[in-house]
């Protein structure tokens, strides 16, 4: 086919094939492998030369739905518990298909008011879903590397502000180390955010009390004093990967407050322990913050590329983020302005749209019970494993990552770093469920996180026995 214009007719074709496959598919997801060693061999099927000719919409997206459907990993399935993964619910996932349909370039409204303003109402709704006072703004980015990105280049514009120089138009050159504080908890998206903003990824100075990595406060405390009224930026975690703790986020703000220091928080899947009074406790303060990062992705439950970040004053996206004029563009002031101009992308897909129909769909009160079941789910998991004579849990359970690892009888501590890397390189080959391995104070360990709407108990059953059968195999 050597022209699309020849192939207008085979789209709705082609759509109709995506369809058709979308139902069995997903149907297929309560009981399929996570990951099914076997259909690797299909992904040949991707590679070999670049076509000439070309085989057609119709044949090209069906080899691309064989593939996809038979050898990508199930990672929306409900028994998907590495890394902090959501799924897509049925609105967020047929609003993104929405999404590529309409095709929108959500750089500003004079490229797509629609897309504009969907993001104006999903940012106002996020906001007040995690209690946040009005007047908080923020944008729509691709990642949690980007929101915190978007966070702390916020931060670096305050920051040189205070020592009456413009790093946005003149750069760092001639200007100190921005200081940054954190406790052990800081996690390797807001590093490499540092790093991209010129910062560096090690500027980070680190506070922790134990091996864990828990907040020294005090050190902290003593380290802003020596700063003596410098600019300082403070990073909180609300959630930390390995066992869903949270920094003191509170006394952190009383520390910002009283240093004159900025507070970000990186609450990427955190955040939204907030949406309930059986969790909300831990995002105590966080009103208080002057930015926050979070994923969308996560425990939200909307597709990939649904990071936001949230700042207490919205004005500074603009001097941070816009763009040095060019005559056909808008200014970030100008009525055709847009969020193209208030964070690292310019040119964005509407990806405000899944975020937006899945609030709307489900509400404040879907969410919380949402949240509320994986807290259930969590703690069920903790009860399994403190059952079992040959599991051992490592942390406690605030949230809803659970840390343990296999703990046989008999096997020498030496050996148990070992035992657990070869469960976890198991379970991933295995593929009846998914999840890695991390280090836990000193300790090799797997930290499943329960994250998916489509998660039961009979999912986190599925993965103890799975473990328990490896460990003992």
């Amino acid at each position: 086919m050597a022209d699309p214009l020849d192939e207008r007719a085979a789209a709705e074709g082609a759509l109709h094939a995506v369809t058709a496959a979308a139902g069995p598919y997903l149907d297929s997801l309560a009981d399929r492998k996570v990951f099914d060693a076997a259909a690797t061999d299909l992904l040949a099927g991707l590679g070999g030369p670049l076509p000439g000719h070309g085989l057609g919409t119709g044949p090209a997206v069906d080899r691309l739905l064989t593939i996809g459907t038979a050898a990508g990993t199930a990672s929306a399935g409900p028994r998907f518990f590495h890394f902090v993964t959501g799924g897509a619910t049925p609105a967020a996932l047929a609003a993104d298909w929405t999404a590529a349909l309409l095709d929108q370039n959500s750089f500003a409204r004079a490229s797509s008011a629609f897309g504009t303003e969907a993001e104006t109402v999903v940012l106002d709704w996020l906001r007040d879903l995690v209690g946040l006072p009005a007047g908080w703004g923020g944008a729509l980015v691709a990642s949690a590397t980007f929101a915190n990105f978007t966070a702390l280049g916020c931060a670096t514009h305050w920051w040189g502000e205070r020592l009456g120089a413009d790093p946005v138009r003149d750069g760092l050159a001639g200007l100190p180390r921005m200081p940054v504080l954190s406790g052990g908890y800081v996690h390797p998206s807001a590093r490499k955010a540092l790093q991209m903003l010129g910062h560096g990824r090690d500027a980070v100075e680190v506070f922790a009390r134990d091996g864990v990595g828990r907040l020294d406060l005090d050190a902290m405390a003593r380290r802003l004093a020596e700063l003596d009224g410098a600019p300082a930026v403070i990073i909180g975690n609300a959630g930390e990967v390995n066992a869903g703790d949270f920094d003191p986020l509170d006394s952190l703000a009383e520390l910002a407050r009283d240093h004159g220091a900025w507070l970000h928080v990186d609450g990427a899947f955190g955040l939204f322990a907030a949406l309930s009074p059986r969790s909300a406790q831990l995002t105590r303060g966080i009103e208080r913050a002057d930015s926050i990062a979070a994923d969308a992705h996560k425990w939200l439950n909307v597709p990939y590329e649904s990071g936001f970040a949230l700042i207490r004053d919205p004005a500074r996206l603009g001097p941070a983020f816009g763009m040095p004029g060019a005559a056909y563009l808008p200014g970030p002031q100008d009525p055709g302005g847009g969020y193209g101009l208030y964070g690292p992308e310019s040119s964005r897909r509407a990806r405000s749209l899944p975020i937006w129909a899945t609030l709307a769909a489900y509400g404040r009160d879907g969410y919380r019970a949402m949240v509320e079941r994986h807290l259930d789910l969590a703690q069920h998991l903790a009860r399994r494993v403190d059952r079992a004579d040959d599991l051992e849990r490592l942390a406690e359970v605030p949230l809803c990552i659970v840390c343990f690892r296999a703990r046989p009888p008999g096997v020498p501590e030496a050996e148990l770093d070992d035992l657990n890397r070869r469960v976890g390189a198991a379970l991933l080959t295995d593929g009846r469920v998914f999840a890695g391995t991390t280090v836990y104070d000193g300790k090799v360990a797997l930290r499943p996180a329960i994250v998916n709407w489509r998660t039961t108990e009979a999912d986190v059953d599925l993965f103890v026995d799975v473990v328990r059968e490896l460990a003992a195999g």
